[in-house]
């Protein structure tokens, strides 16, 4: 059986016969590698004829791929790509935010982060329940709307998505309307905003990919360019997939993190995601453990105090901000 090109140009540091084996399992690609490479290797440890059968060489097979999630840039291009039609989508949240139900005190998050949530990038939010999380997300994609900065496609892991609270939060934004007038503005922001359910890894895998394809044929309603991605939580697909000793959980994180990065810098979204924390006793800390720490280009944690309305935001990672 000859190779696919694209498996020998994706994977020059993999040897022949490891080639061999992929193309063995249909195979032939880094991305389709970091899901299905742990769980065949898994499934043929009985066969040690088979290359790469051995537990060794699944970390070795990982490892490679994972490198390749990694696009090399040298220094003059990571400025361009830094300076390069990337805009700041606005938050909003600066200041006191006032709804018919309640009312929070939001950290300058904008003024923080020097303008936004930036496209081109991965920005991620933990924080622990009720922190915020969801709130965050639901203002951000409202207020974005608003704006007329772009089209938001907003992926639901936990049925958090509420029309409800998005009229609300436009109403707020956009200042007092009669009936008619706030009708006919709630309508031409929300069709901007597009709400699917997920409640898988893989089904989120599919999403994604139909996401390129979208913007890579074009077809985006009525021409608004998608400007955002929220996904709210990341954590409640991923978590429980990483629990088993075999390292397909962490492979398929891996992947789904390469793919929202790569949608990020291939279509100038700004990808938003939500993540939760574990641990206590005054050590909590983000879910998904080290192998997910360097997904994000930004990362923001939320806190509140218990009955308080003033929500803190602290930087814990930033691409432009010292460490």
């Amino acid at each position: 059986m000859s190779l696919p090109h694209s498996l020998e140009e994706e994977l020059p540091t993999v040897d022949d016969s490891f080639q061999r084996f992929g193309a063995s399992h249909g195979i032939f690609s880094a991305e389709k590698a970091l899901v299905h490479v742990p769980s065949v290797i898994d499934a043929s440890t009985k066969d040690e004829a088979d290359l790469g059968a051995s537990p060794e060489g699944a970390s070795r097979a990982l490892s490679n791929f994972e490198s390749k999630c990694l696009r090399w840039m040298n220094g003059v291009e990571l400025l361009d790509d830094a300076l390069r039609n990337k805009r700041f989508l606005p938050t909003g949240c600066e200041g006191y935010v006032e709804l018919e139900s309640f009312t929070e005190y939001w950290a300058l998050i904008d003024t923080l982060l020097g303008g936004g949530l930036r496209e081109g990038q991965l920005t991620e939010i933990v924080g622990p329940s009720s922190s915020g999380k969801t709130q965050f997300c639901l203002y951000v994609a409202s207020n974005v709307a608003v704006k007329l900065c772009g089209s938001i496609v907003f992926l639901d892991t936990s049925n958090s998505f509420s029309p409800t609270r998005i009229a609300s939060i436009v109403n707020q934004i956009c200042g007092p309307a009669d009936k008619e007038g706030q009708e006919r503005r709630i309508k031409n922001i929300m069709s901007s905003i597009h709400c699917q359910s997920i409640f898988d890894i893989f089904s989120l895998q599919d999403a994604l990919h139909e996401l390129d394809n979208t913007l890579n044929m074009q077809t985006i309603r009525k021409g608004a360019k998608i400007c955002m991605l929220v996904v709210d939580s990341i954590s409640s697909l991923i978590t429980p997939i990483l629990g088993s000793k075999s390292a397909q959980g962490r492979s398929l994180m891996v992947s789904v993190g390469y793919l929202m990065k790569q949608l990020a810098d291939e279509w100038n979204l700004s990808v938003l995601v939500t993540n939760h924390m574990v641990g206590g006793g005054g050590t909590s800390k983000p879910a998904l453990g080290e192998s997910w720490k360097c997904i994000p280009h930004v990362r923001l944690q939320l806190s509140r105090c218990p009955g308080s309305s003033i929500c803190n935001v602290s930087v814990l990672k930033h691409t432009s901000m010292a460490s």
